[in-house]
């Protein structure tokens, strides 16, 4: 996922620059010149004000041209700012309504050529769903697997957060519950951890200091994947921040596996050979695909020397 940066707190808003619009039977159907001609009262009443001001500097002062002259530029320098403004947020109106207008019309596509032709499988997803895959994916917008590996409505229950990460099952989250109803409600025959490059969260848990602070909510998702840091800083202290990081993100999708088998109920299945666990790396610079499964019986799965065996991998590009 994308470098994570601290938020800052929102700018006031100058409540000059509020545009009210006129109600309309379609807020989208606003067309630019009605957008154009709106008024922004507040700052109509700040100009009001000031044109008074104005007036009366004129009539106190109607033998010093100089000041009359001073006082008409500063009225038509207001003006402008004023009329900037306007422009400002018509601007930023025209904007929203442009990105929801492209929203819209992809929906509108979506319901054209996908559902409306293929109605009877949205008709049996209605009832019930029976997907095949389970994905643990990350939050990274860059990153989307229905769009990368082609998933369609029905295919994979998903779960996107920080990192791709699965926390060991003594860890309670959200990806424990979705676990929970992916394996033993869906029973899905698959589930797919699958990390990126460039991954901000890795690069955070990379950068962390030991001692946690736990003030920070994405410090304290990220220290899930404190093994894959140990791990990659024993093999890769030599290299660079960068190519530990690239090493950090495969090793944490490996890491997420074997946190997997700490669930009795996924080890059993997998076991027992209804349930597989697989891997995948995304480059999205490249734009290549890792993928690769768990060979559960050659794994370590005791907490102590845990490691996993993997086979079938595969390099798609």
């Amino acid at each position: 996922m994308a470098a994570l940066r601290p938020s800052t707190a929102p700018q006031p808003q100058d409540c000059s620059a509020v545009t009210f619009l006129r109600p309309r039977n379609s807020f989208l159907g606003l067309s630019r010149t009605s957008l154009g001609i709106t008024r922004i009262y507040g700052s109509r009443e700040k100009l009001g004000k000031f044109e008074e001001a104005h007036l009366r500097s004129l009539g106190s002062n109607k033998s010093d041209p100089t000041l009359r002259v001073e006082a008409s530029r500063d009225s038509a320098g207001l003006a402008q700012e004023i009329t900037n403004n306007n422009k400002l947020g018509v601007n930023k109106i025209e904007q929203g309504l442009d990105l929801f207008g492209e929203m819209k019309n992809r929906f509108l596509s979506f319901k054209r050529h996908k559902y409306l032709e293929n109605s009877e499988h949205f008709e049996k997803l209605s009832k019930a769903q029976a997907p095949k895959f389970m994905v643990i994916a990350c939050a990274d917008s860059r990153v989307c697997p229905s769009t990368i590996l082609g998933f369609q409505p029905g295919d994979a229950f998903m779960i996107r957060n920080v990192a791709n990460l699965v926390p060991p099952v003594e860890r309670p989250s959200e990806t424990n519950a979705a676990l929970e109803f992916a394996v033993n409600t869906l029973e899905v025959e698959n589930i797919f951890v699958i990390g990126h490059s460039c991954c901000g969260g890795i690069q955070a848990l990379m950068s962390m200091p030991d001692e946690i602070d736990r003030s920070s909510f994405i410090r304290n998702w990220v220290v899930v994947g404190k093994k894959a840091r140990l791990s990659t800083k024993a093999v890769a202290a030599n290299l660079s921040f960068d190519q530990q990081c690239r090493h950090c993100e495969k090793e944490s999708i490996n890491q997420s596996i074997l946190n997997l088998l700490t669930y009795p109920w996924i080890e059993e299945r997998v076991g027992k050979g209804v349930l597989s666990i697989h891997g995948g790396y995304y480059d999205f610079t490249k734009c290549t695909f890792e993928k690769w499964t768990l060979d559960y019986k050659r794994s370590n799965v005791d907490k102590e020397g845990r490691r996993v065996s993997i086979k079938d991998q595969a390099f798609w590009c």
